[in-house]
């Protein structure tokens, strides 16, 4: 179907949602985890008459039957209501409920919040992580280089494919979340879960009557089924193996050959379904199916997969609900796993959870800075101190330095006493020559700084690296950052006496040198203030009202207009502190209150406000009791003055542009960069604050001008895709606006009075998009090719384009000139060469820009590439049982008895044991060198001495060896449950050998669980257990309830056996056999 038809058949199924409320329907509880059921608990409400339904069931009707193909849980809540399958559960719902929970009992363990509590203040940066990973889930659908890749989806029995694939995103993952390079831990986890979760709706894993998860998708140690295209491969081509019987209804039962479901008479066998024509579909294998699957109608007609409830895309729809089950099951696995891999701590950061803004200082250091710096230096110092030990504090900061030529290195940390150390050392030697490498400056400060974040640059220096600019702005649309600048030259030269700044110039500089710096702040929704070195120390003040927690925006507007200007602003129950920062300089200022109180802020005192006066800023703090409702600001200025208004509040909102994805899966594609003009547009946004017993509705969004005048009005509809993200909203436009905007929502709290938030950025439409089609690894010491596409929406034109990266890895930056012609689009490349010394787990942005030439139009891509190893260990370590000393009577005498195992503890890769934690358990974990003779010598003089240890403990040990019961020579370290994971390295020296350790611990606690960590990464789950005789059982990093995989095993035997019996049989009589 070409987007002109999909529009407007769209727009109808989106009228006819609205009346009726279809997209507040949530899936219906159908069993998942028990923390989540309520939240997929059924809200569709409907009113209306026959006529109304049928008309309605009409229209979706002939979307379905023009849309192209599905495959894959459905992407996101859009996907429900384009196939009719409103109760499906969703990537989006699974991805956003996994990491919900598992946040929320990560956050439980400190036992610091309750549970009610915690969802509504996990803060506007959780959600904004929380999208990160679910857009990287759905783009797996949306994407030309995977929406039709089956390595990607599990399809066409590409298991083992998809294993490798599934293994390198996990140790992705892991890679950049030890790195702290957290948005592309969170962009391979969303491709991991993506997959992962698609396994279960398009294999036939449920129909073998599976009720746990398969731990060697992650895990290749963990036992295997084998894949129907593998087990006769020397009998016969792969293809000659059928899965599934005829087909002719719409829901197919019992379609799959009996050793592909639950029979125990054969061998099971793993089969996933063909999908279209690639690869095509030999004769006799199964389908994925439903009406938009071409290889249905081949044999074996049909399908097998879950994808939905509706049996028009799903021939086992019947199944879904279990395959949600299982694809839950695994998703908070995995984000157990990761957790626990990384640590309580680093988790919380990887989903920046309650984390409060980073202080961030783009600092010139130039002999002129002395004064900058210094008052740069005070506030920080202010804002670390107001805010020790509280919630507040920063949890991010950041340094970076710059001159000519001069840029860097990132100063960052988490810890205040490291960054005042920072500030500290700072000096303002050299340089003092106008220009600088301020832009590149910025540009570190962006790569290293969170999603969200303000940025305040101290600088008197125009940029020396303008070609930077659109590589910059790129990444503060990006990355949704402000850029603040504190600016001590005036542009004009007019300044006296000491205001004036004494800089060596190279050449007369222009009044308009500054003009980046406005622009980017412009873009950004921040402020740019001239200001001078008397008054910056005050001024800096901006930067502790703009970092403080829960910061939202109220207002923000712009004017170069000599004229009468007039703004306002809305104050609702929750806001709380509202400041105001005006730039420029005004003739007159009079506010007004709701209730019709005025006061003239620039001469006089009153009941209302509290002005101060700096050079560049006027700083307005509303003065308590502040009254709810309507504000008003009208003053009179000369030249540009910019308008801000903020406020204490935990309600704000988050927001993204998409369209309607027209590949082979429905739902709603986010559009990456700026949205295209003349092409029909969602806006989707969350409200995020809420409590649960907060009451607010939202009813649409204004587009605003620059200079804070209405473009457009959206209407604004729930989609509900969860309760627990707030209040999702959709809205429709048939086109964005040809001018710069930004976006305010509005709506009403609970006490009726008006609720509006800004969010600040200027977003511009475009008629060029760059579609980047692979996001590559990089290895140290190889060459990498970035393949996208520019798209051009308009006639003929010719571009320019630009790469640049925050490494120095890009082979050429350009501008490269490219012609395109009328709605045509163009490939292109760009190569990146790794050096041998790159660091694992190491992040690169790449920005990619391109201008339509003589024009402003123009379009950005950024990508976040991660640095991995040339051979990854991906094998975890194993833990082998050695001796069971001690059992359990029984669960009815456990009093005063204890149980004993001891085991080793091997590290099955190349990178070698890192660290032991035991997680679960009330025993004491022992560490030993080896199992020695009781009155023999142990091999502890050997090993390498723990250097953590005092002198005198050291000599102690190498000359009096303590040995425990039956031999084994005991080493200090003991581990309980709740100690940080133990570093083990240094008694293993690296080398791949065994660590051995016993557990011992009362009867009344009877199971226990141990975690270990190679140095790569990867993680064994040790089950340790009184009641067995081996005392062990091992899962994988991803895994379930145990007692599964020894049943498994016993398959895989029994398979090998019944191949034995069989070979002679069918070489004898050649043929190929299998049984219906």
């Amino acid at each position: 179907m070409q987007a002109a038809t999909a529009a407007p058949i769209l727009l109808l199924i989106y009228v006819f949602s609205y009346q009726r409320g279809h997209l507040e329907t949530r899936p219906k509880d159908n069993g998942l985890e028990d923390s989540i059921t309520e939240l997929m608990m059924s809200q569709s409400r409907g009113h209306g008459g026959s006529g109304v339904q049928m008309r309605e069931l009409y229209v979706l009707l002939c979307v379905v039957l023009t849309l192209p193909g599905c495959r894959g849980f459905l992407p996101n809540f859009w996907s429900r209501v384009v196939t009719l399958s409103l109760d499906s559960y969703t990537h989006q719902f699974i991805t956003e409920q996994g990491v919900l929970n598992v946040t929320l009992e990560t956050l439980s363990m400190a036992n610091t919040h309750q549970h009610t509590q915690e969802q509504a203040g996990l803060g506007r940066g959780f959600w904004h992580a929380v999208r990160e990973v679910v857009h990287s889930n759905a783009a797996m659908d949306f994407l030309s280089s995977t929406r039709s890749d089956p390595v990607y989806h599990f399809d066409s029995e590409r298991v083992e494919e998809s294993m490798v694939m599934l293994r390198q995103f996990w140790a992705q993952t892991l890679l950049s979340a030890r790195a702290k390079e957290y948005q592309g831990a969170r962009h391979s986890l969303g491709q991991l879960l993506h997959s992962l979760q698609d396994f279960y709706s398009h294999s036939n894993w449920v129909e073998m009557g599976q009720h746990s998860i398969y731990l060697h998708l992650l895990q290749p140690g963990q036992p295997a089924f084998p894949v129907a295209t593998v087990l006769f491969v020397y009998l016969s081509s792969p293809e000659d193996t059928p899965t599934c019987m005829e087909c002719h209804s719409a829901t197919c039962r019992d379609n799959l050959l009996p050793r592909l479901t639950q029979s125990q008479q054969y061998p099971l066998l793993l089969t996933t379904g063909y999908f279209s024509t690639y690869p095509p579909k030999p004769q006799g294998k199964c389908s994925h199916g439903g009406v938009l699957d071409s290889s249905r109608h081949q044999g074996a007609k049909g399908g097998i997969n879950k994808d939905s409830t509706s049996p028009l895309f799903s021939p086992h729809h019947y199944l879904h609900v279990e395959a949600a089950r299982l694809a839950t099951t695994a998703t908070l696995t995995v984000l157990r796993d990761l957790r626990d891999s990384v640590g309580n701590i680093s988790f919380l950061r990887l989903f920046s959870v309650k984390q409060p803004p980073a202080l961030v200082f783009v600092m010139d250091t130039t002999g002129s800075m002395f004064e900058e710096i210094t008052a740069a230096r005070l506030r920080a110092h202010s804002i670390i101190q107001a805010r020790a030990n509280t919630p507040e504090q920063p949890g991010t900061f950041l340094l970076v330095p710059f001159h000519d030529p001069g840029v860097g290195p990132v100063y960052e940390t988490e810890k205040p006493e490291e960054f005042m150390s920072y500030m500290e050392n700072l000096m303002a030697l050299g340089g003092g020559d106008e220009p600088e490498m301020c832009l590149s400056a910025i540009q570190l400060a962006l790569t290293h700084s969170p999603p969200l974040s303000e940025i305040f640059v101290f600088t008197d220096a125009s940029p020396k690296d303008a070609h930077l600019y659109n590589a910059v702005r790129a990444l503060i649309l990006e990355k949704q950052c402000k850029m603040t600048f504190l600016l001590t030259e005036d542009p004009s030269h007019k300044m006296k006496g000491s205001r004036r700044k004494r800089r060596r110039r190279r050449e007369t500089l222009s009044p308009d040198r500054f003009a980046l710096y406005s622009s980017l702040s412009s873009v950004s929704g921040g402020l740019t203030v001239f200001t001078t070195n008397s008054d910056i120390h005050r001024v800096s003040a901006i930067v502790e009202d703009n970092t403080a927690a829960d910061k939202v925006t109220l207002l923000h507007a712009e004017s170069d207009s000599d004229s009468n200007l007039s703004h306002s602003f809305s104050v609702d129950n929750s806001v709380k502190c509202v400041t105001l920062h005006l730039t420029g300089d005004l003739r007159q200022c009079v506010l007004s209150s709701p209730t019709d109180r005025t006061q003239s802020l620039l001469n006089q005192q009153g009941p209302l406000a509290e002005c101060e006066q700096f050079q560049g800023l006027y700083r307005i703090s509303l003065l308590s009791p502040i009254e709810p409702g309507q504000w008003h600001l009208n003053t009179i200025a000369d030249g540009h003055v910019t308008f801000n208004a903020i406020a204490d509040s935990n309600v704000d909102f988050l927001y993204y542009f998409a369209v309607e994805a027209n590949g082979t899966h429905p739902g709603l594609a986010k559009v990456e960069g700026s949205p295209i003009a003349g092409v029909p547009t969602f806006l989707v946004l969350a409200v995020t604050g809420l409590s649960p017993n907060e009451k607010a509705s939202f009813s649409h969004v204004t587009l605003l001008g620059a200079n804070g005048e209405s473009l457009q009005k959206v209407w604004l509809n729930s989609s509900s895709s969860s309760a627990s993200s707030g209040e999702e909203l959709v809205g429709w436009m048939a086109s964005v606006p040809r001018v710069p905007f930004c976006v305010r929502l509005s709506g009403r709290d609970g006490g009726g009075n008006r609720l509006e938030r800004v969010s600040t950025e200027m977003i511009q439409h475009t008629h060029i998009k760059i579609q980047v089609l692979s996001i590559p690894r990089l290895v140290p010491g190889h060459s990498t090719t970035v393949f996208f596409d520019v798209q051009n929406h308009g006639p003929a034109r010719n571009l320019t384009l630009t790469a640049d990266d925050d490494r120095g890895y890009l082979s050429q930056r350009g501008p490269h000139s490219l012609s395109v012609g009328e709605r045509g689009s163009v490939r292109g490349e760009v190569e990146l060469q790794t050096p041998k010394g790159a660091e694992a787990g190491g992040a690169v942005t790449m920005t990619l820009t391109v201008r339509v030439l003589d024009s402003l139009d123009s379009n950005y891509a950024v990508l976040h590439l991660t640095v991995v190893p040339p051979d990854p260990d991906m094998s975890p370590p194993s833990c082998s049982i050695m001796r069971v000393e001690h059992t359990c009577p029984g669960p009815i005498q456990c009093t005063g008895v204890r149980w004993t195992v001891s085991l080793a503890v091997t590290d099955r890769g190349c990178s070698g044991l890192a660290s032991l934690q035991l997680s679960q358990g009330q025993g004491i974990l022992t560490l030993l060198h080896s199992p020695t003779d009781p009155l023999g010598d142990s091999l502890e003089e050997n090993q390498p001495t723990p250097k953590h240890k005092p002198q005198n403990q050291r000599d102690s040990e190498r000359t009096s060896p303590a040995h425990g019961e039956n031999g084994y020579a005991e080493l200090d370290p003991r581990l309980v449950q709740g100690n940080p994971p133990l570093n083990v390295a240094q008694w293993t020296g690296g080398l791949p050998k065994p660590l051995w350790v016993r557990y011992t611990s009362p009867c009344c606690s009877p199971q226990a669980e141990l975690l270990v960590w190679d140095v790569a990464g990867n993680m064994r789950r040790c089950h340790l257990t009184a009641s067995q005789q081996r005392g062990i059982r091992e899962r994988s990093g991803v895994s379930d309830s145990a007692g599964e995989m020894p049943l498994q095993s016993c398959f895989l035997l029994f398979s090998l056996l019944s191949l034995i019996w069989t070979v002679p049989l069918l070489v004898g009589v050649g043929s190929f056999l299998y049984v219906k």
